[in-house]
């Protein structure tokens, strides 16, 4: 089940970069413009202050281990998907040795991770014009796992396996098929996967090279 973004206490908020700064000042007060110029954002605040109705899920937790020389290390490793429901999409992966550390680290490299989703009714049997779907067929892979999203007509649904649906709703696709191949019994494959697929839909189009803000 989604839960809420909460937004951030600016009271106690210290931005540590220029961005963050004139985001707290109010001098930039749309995350569209921030995309728009290619802006880079290194601090969650940013995106939870400019971005309203963010929710997130996450979607696996899980125990990892690693072998050093002084032995056996355990770590939660947490997966969180956040969107607005409303053309926005980011997931993030966190590790740390309490499981609501490694949620909170996922959670805010999802925010880092937001991004556009160019939707659309790109379905040759809709042609309703409206952005219940995808304006195009996009693909995404991540590891062994490789998903092409098509557009969909209205009132299809998304097709698609559990996880890879969880991801879709969040990015605000009402109607799209999935196909996925390799190991997609593997969350974080399958879902970062399918993140980057609807990542893939503005690549090209809108999102300029990345720039620090001078």
């Amino acid at each position: 089940m989604a839960n809420r973004v909460e937004p951030p206490n600016l009271e106690e908020w210290e931005p540590k970069t220029k961005l963050g700064q004139m985001v707290k000042s109010q001098m930039i007060y749309s995350y569209d413009y921030i995309l728009k110029n290619g802006y880079v954002v290194k601090e969650p605040e940013i995106v939870k202050l400019l971005v309203p109705n963010l929710e997130y899920e996450v979607l696996e937790v899980r125990l990892v281990q690693k072998m050093t020389d002084s032995g056996r290390r355990t770590k939660f490793r947490a997966l969180v998907v956040v969107g607005n429901r409303d053309g926005l999409i980011g997931a993030g992966v966190g590790k740390a040795r309490e499981v609501p550390e490694a949620i909170n680290k996922a959670l805010n490299n999802a925010l880092l991770n937001l991004v556009p989703v160019k939707r659309g009714c790109g379905s040759w049997e809709c042609g309703c014009g409206t952005n219940h779907s995808l304006a195009h067929a996009s693909k995404g892979s991540w590891g062994s796992v490789e998903v092409t999203l098509r557009p969909g007509p209205r009132g299809l649904g998304i097709v698609a396996g559990e996880t890879a649906k969880k991801v879709i709703q969040l990015a605000g696709v009402e109607d799209v098929w999935a196909i996925a191949f390799g190991e997609t019994r593997t969350p974080i494959s399958f879902a970062m996967a399918t993140y980057d697929a609807l990542r893939n839909t503005y690549k090209t189009v809108y999102l300029p090279r990345k720039k620090e803000v001078e």
